[in-house]
């Protein structure tokens, strides 16, 4: 069952689909007076909603070449809140994948669409200012200025005065600063579906209003597999493989006066909008209240304003437009809207069913993300994968344990609605449904001053508080519906001091992690990992197609690998241990007749691997099983120069490089438990990993704090662990490894078998990309300014936007910041060593220009000899100066 909570400006939707065997029941219907075009028998996809998303889906669908393709409608386009959207477009976001979203739909809207049909869309370019009343909030918005300097988007930093100059009945007396972006502008929702679905007629589709659809229905395969096999509405069944599920509910607002850009005052939390003559103030309020039953005739419906709740946007807006105050209501709106539990989309295959696709819960932004996202769903359905990295909006990046859990469902998409206007900072956590997986070292840690991240439900350790403990606590929404306020919340208190773009005021606790690491011994503690084995008749052939490298090698091996799609980009990175055949031992070792492999995976994204897997094996028909231990196992990683004599203490199994080298693994005795040890390292230091059954990991872990005392041992958490890899050059997948990333322009070619012969998922696509020549690549900077540096920041090189970062962090043994990022040739040449060598490279950060060295390879140990265990006794004068 899927359970999905949406909300928005006063109101929320749960929408639940129930799955069977052979049926998906849609609870949702309304009154209907007969379809508008007779039903075909068939199509190759039938997409549900004639919004915004499904108006663009379909249209791009047909665009791509698919024609027998049908929409339907439960009642006109538009009708359920598309109709009154607010329709801005902004296009500036804090992520490229969105300013890419955001560029397409405005082509499409202000362009494409026109030159097809001969219609105007309802564009209008009336630019976008963005209001900063705080220095924080306009840093924010040099950040996103910077990014736009690489995508070509105009944006311009404005002083109270040049704003009042621009915007006239603006208050400026409060303000710090605006951004104005001239090419921003407003879209006319109910103009734009109609001629998407006209553009998407002309090439074949079929869009069909008044008929909403009554069910699903869904056959089993011979493997098991669920798929999709038929669309029931009360007009007939229409036989097809896709179903896309476009049936969201776009946005709601409250309309008054004016005529001027639009405007968005984040603080505020308030947006006005051009409107003809009139200007529309919205908003985001911190008490929006859940619609929990949805009408089934909700169509070009609207609520009764609540004026308690609207009040404070009045407020806002009359502040910042003084006008405002003497100026009558001319109407207003009041709709519901869909949030999401981390404030993006959900769109892709849904796990549970083949071919049964979603395309919905755009948390205010389906209007301008339309375009982009219906470009990208019709890809997904057409070729498995969308073009660009989607991760972040893709449905299977939820674990199942959460989108069953109705509490995290409807406290996190109440966070994910009352911080829509928040500054985007680079170390937010959520507050709302923590706690929700914790592994057996959690109270330890957490009575150690551990300072807790959220990754996937997982509490890992973020980094360690030095004055004390810093629980997590219930989450009080923001004080809401009469809820009391934590008191004394000193986790709050502790992400409130990360609220900035300069380093952090515990800059120097992360500092005495990394360091201790790099010259002594530190314990990461990475139980939230994905712990799979994958075994069966065809384990090994599934191994081969997997895997980008060469995973069998004798049993006791450890590969670093990826996992790629057909356009060889990179759906995964992992270590991939290959095991003994034998009987059972779980849950460290599982019955295995034949090949058998230990799959660890970074536990943010294992659900997106597991999905990956099991996708793959369903295509080809291989006889595998993939079973999923990652809750009974606990993970810790020992690293540091210290950590073979740490462990040798209490390990019964030689350590020494010869018994014991890099990339392998054995099962052995920690302190009397058994365990399975792996020589790895994502830090690039000497280290192991102990991945302990869930009973023994406080013994194990107590008795490697006790073993390591006398060498200065400490805990340290993933705030260190970004450093010191970054320092290393070790990537970090969804960062500086995605989808749209192959492994060839990320440095890693050699996790590819490519020397072999051995076919894999993405090989012909390497290949190409080989012998052509690469346009793209990853490369390492370094600045000597010590100023923070998170990703997105502009590269420029000979004065001419390459790219941008993808990661930034602070490297605390060479005592520089670092960034990776993708550069390529603006003449759309090769990017080679000679490209990197011969240019004068600068990095923009929130509009200041830095120069930057480039690096082909790591500063930090090109030679790898620390993860050897090699380390003179002089090393870090060899290696401090080898940074420079």
């Amino acid at each position: 069952m899927f359970h999905y909570l949406f909300h928005k400006c006063s109101f929320s939707i749960v929408v639940i689909v129930i799955i069977t065997n052979k049926y998906i029941k849609l609870f949702r219907l309304s009154n209907y007076r007969g379809p508008t075009k007779p039903l075909p028998k068939s199509a190759e996809a039938v997409v549900i909603g004639g919004g915004s998303l499904g108006c663009q889906t379909v249209y791009h669908l047909a665009k791509m070449g698919m024609t027998n393709v049908v929409l339907l409608e439960r009642d006109r386009l538009t009708a359920g809140t598309t109709w009154h959207t607010a329709g801005l477009l902004w296009q500036l976001r804090p992520s490229d994948v969105e300013v890419e979203l955001l560029a397409h739909t405005r082509q499409v809207i202000s362009h494409d669409l026109e030159q097809e049909t001969g219609l105007e869309t309802g564009w209008i370019q009336n630019g976008g200012l963005f209001i900063a009343s705080n220095k924080q909030r306009l840093d924010e918005y040099k950040r996103l200025m910077s990014l736009g300097k690489v995508y070509g988007i105009e944006s311009h930093v404005l002083s109270p005065a040049e704003t009042k100059d621009l915007y006239p009945l603006m208050n400026v007396d409060d303000l710090y600063g605006t951004l104005y972006v001239p090419k921003d502008g407003t879209m006319d929702p109910a103009g734009t579906c109609t001629t998407l679905s006209r553009a998407a007629t002309a090439r074949g589709a079929t869009v069909i209003e008044n008929c909403p659809v009554t069910g699903i229905q869904v056959s089993t395969d011979d493997m098991g597999v669920k798929r999709v096999k038929a669309v029931e509405t009360f007009h007939g069944t229409i036989q097809t493989p896709v179903v896309v599920n476009c049936a969201g509910y776009p946005v709601c607002c409250s309309k008054m006066i004016i005529n001027m850009p639009n405007v968005r005052d984040h603080d505020a939390s308030v947006y006005l909008r051009l409107q003809g003559d009139a200007l529309s103030v919205g908003g985001y309020e911190q008490n929006p209240v859940f619609w929990d039953k949805v009408s089934d005739k909700f169509a070009f419906s609207l609520f009764d304003l609540d004026w308690d709740v609207f009040m404070q946007h009045i407020e806002g807006a009359i502040n910042r437009v003084p006008a405002l105050e003497q100026t009558g209501i001319k109407s207003t709106v009041c709709g519901p809207e869909s949030f999401t539990a981390d404030h993006k989309p959900l769109m892709g295959e849904a796990p549970e069913v083949r071919g049964f696709f979603l395309g919905c819960g755009f948390n205010s932004a389906g209007m301008m993300l339309g375009g982009g996202c219906g470009r990208e769903l019709a890809h997904w359905i057409i070729h498995g994968r969308p073009e660009k990295d989607m991760y972040g909006y893709d449905i299977r990046r939820f674990h199942h344990s959460l989108t069953d859990n109705n509490k995290w469902i409807r406290e996190r998409s109440h966070e994910s609605y009352a911080k829509n206007y928040s500054v985007v900072f680079p170390f937010d956590e959520p507050l709302a449904s923590r706690n929700m997986r914790t592994d057996p070292f959690h109270k330890v840690l957490t009575e150690q001053g551990c300072v807790f991240q959220e990754r996937h439900g997982w509490e890992r350790p973020g980094w360690f508080n030095q004055d004390g403990a810093a629980p997590v606590l219930d989450y009080d929404w923001y004080g809401a519906y009469d809820i009391s306020k934590n008191q004394n919340y000193k986790y709050n208190e502790l992400l409130g001091k990360e609220y900035t773009f300069d380093y952090p005021p515990h800059h120097h606790v992360i500092k005495n992690e990394c360091l201790t690491c790099r010259h002594g011994v530190s314990v990461f503690n990475m139980s939230y990992f994905g712990k799979f084995y994958l075994t069966g008749p065809d384990a090994k052939k599934a191994a081969d197609w997997l895997f980008s490298a060469d995973v069998n090698k004798i049993p006791g091996s450890t590969v670093y690998t990826c996992m790629l799609n057909k356009r060889g980009g990179s759906e995964a990175d992992l270590t991939v241990s290959r095991l003994e055949a034998g009987a059972a031992n779980l849950p460290l070792a599982p019955e295995a007749n034949g090949d058998a492999y230990y799959l660890a995976i970074g536990g943010g994204v294992a659900e997106h691997n597991w999905n990956h897997i099991k996708t793959v094996l369903q295509d080809e028909g291989l006889n595998c099983q993939l079973t999923d231990y990652s809750e009974d196992m606990g993970m810790i990683s020992i690293q540091g120069p210290k950590s073979r004599e740490v462990l040798q203490e209490i390990l019964d199994t030689d350590l020494s490089n010869e018994a014991f080298p890099f990339s392998t693994h054995k099962v052995c005795n920690a302190a009397g438990h058994k365990v399975r040890a792996m020589r790895l390292s994502f830090v690039g230091e000497l280290g192991w990993e102990l991945h302990i059954p869930k009973d023994s990991c406080l013994p194990v872990y107590q008795a490697v704090m006790a073993a390591g005392a006398k060498h200065s041992i400490i805990n340290a958490g993933y705030r260190a662990i970004d450093s010191l890899s970054i320092e290393k050059g070790y990537r970090h997948w969804h960062a500086d490894l995605r989808p749209d990333d192959t492994p060839l322009e990320a440095g890693l070619a050699f996790t590819c078998k490519m020397k072999s012969t051995i076919p894999f998922l993405g090989r012909a696509s390497l290949e190409k990309q080989k012998a052509e020549g690469l346009r793209r690549r990853i490369v390492c900077f370094t600045i000597d300014e010590k100023v923070p540096m998170f990703g997105l920041e502009a590269i420029f090189r000979n004065g001419v936007p390459v790219g941008h970062l993808r990661r930034s962090d602070y490297g605390f043994f060479i005592d520089k910041q670092i960034g990776y990022g993708y550069i390529r040739n603006p003449d759309g040449g090769v990017v080679n060593a000679d490209f990197i060598k011969s240019g004068k490279f600068t990095l923009e950060r929130m509009g200041v220009v830095y120069e930057a060295k480039p690096h082909l390879k790591s500063p930090f140990d090109p030679s790898n000899n620390r993860v050897k265990g090699i380390y003179p006794d002089n090393y870090h004068n060899v290696y401090k100066a080898n940074a420079q």
